[in-house]
């Protein structure tokens, strides 16, 4: 029996995605946008952390809008480690030119105008493990895709995890074994074998650096 197509978005979803600011290749997207809409299935709302400008935030925008659930994205705006002056994936577009610091709030506000989903999703501006501190329901998807320290990546993990609903999905990106990669995937690396490693994940096929687990069992 041939293999079914994996979900797309929609076209214009797919074209806001490509045109937004961000660093996520589109087959890694169009990956992602298969496990929201499916973990949509749930009826639960799907959180990303980690929004940037917003690119990811369109894919599981329109998925929410497909499943009929909410799309929540968790950031402080005041970018990663990589993403400061003098680093790698800095833009000095991202900078607010009056307080002289990063802040991609106007950039994804702007990007979820444009691909009309404004409506679909809810942003939590805050740092990622005070606003899981806060939360206390179950949730359809949790992607992690914040900071790149052990200390970032473990909190996200141990914040949002504990939420993904029985039968929900984990997605974790910039997965990157090679230890070449410390900086840039080592630390989602290690939350990955983590996750596999409690038990509670089943391991779905994987896309690049983009890696999706099923719960299947407590804790984390």
């Amino acid at each position: 029996m041939p293999t079914p197509n994996p979900p797309a978005p929609e076209p214009e979803v797919l074209a806001a995605f490509e045109a937004a600011k961000g660093f996520m290749p589109v087959g890694e997207g169009l990956a992602l946008y298969a496990a929201a809409e499916e973990a949509g299935r749930l009826g639960l709302p799907l959180l990303e952390v980690g929004t940037y400008c917003g690119r990811s935030t369109v894919l599981l925008a329109g998925a929410a809008r497909e499943a009929g659930v909410t799309a929540l994205t968790v950031d402080h705006h005041r970018g990663s480690e990589e993403q400061q002056p003098g680093w790698e994936y800095h833009d000095p577009e991202t900078v607010d030119p009056e307080l002289g610091v990063m802040d991609t709030l106007p950039a994804f506000r702007r990007t979820l105008h444009r691909a009309g989903l404004e409506d679909h999703v809810v942003a939590l501006v805050g740092r990622s493990p005070r606003v899981a501190a806060l939360w206390n329901s179950p949730l359809a998807l949790v992607f992690i895709d914040g900071g790149h320290t052990d200390e970032h990546a473990t909190a996200d993990y141990e914040g949002w995890a504990p939420h993904v609903a029985e039968g929900g999905l984990l997605v974790i990106h910039d997965v990157f074994p090679d230890p070449a990669d410390e900086f840039t995937g080592q630390a989602p690396y290690r939350v990955y074998l983590r996750a596999l490693a409690s038990g509670a994940f089943t391991e779905l096929p994987a896309t690049d650096s983009l890696r999706v687990l099923r719960r299947t069992g407590g804790g984390i």
